[in-house]
């Protein structure tokens, strides 16, 4: 499912921390080693034929690397 988000993540927050990713060593071995955690947040996301929803996005995210890999968890209608 290919979305964009629109506008700016509110509720931002980190719910797993280094180890307690599962998939840390493919973020390492894919984007290079950093302190990677695992946030959530809401957000408006379009769809590829225009229809915007508000919906609960996960995301990876390390310092000097950046966000990585969006998906969407829950739509919150």
């Amino acid at each position: 499912m290919k979305f964009k988000i629109v506008g700016k993540i509110r509720q931002e927050r980190t719910f797993a921390t280094g180890s307690g990713i599962r998939e840390l060593s493919r973020l390492q071995r894919v984007y290079g080693k950093g302190r990677w955690r695992k946030r959530k947040g809401i957000a408006e996301v379009q769809f590829k034929d225009g229809t915007i929803r508000m919906a609960e996005v996960h995301w990876y995210e390390a310092t000097g690397i950046g966000r990585k890999e969006y998906k969407i968890k829950l739509f919150v209608d």
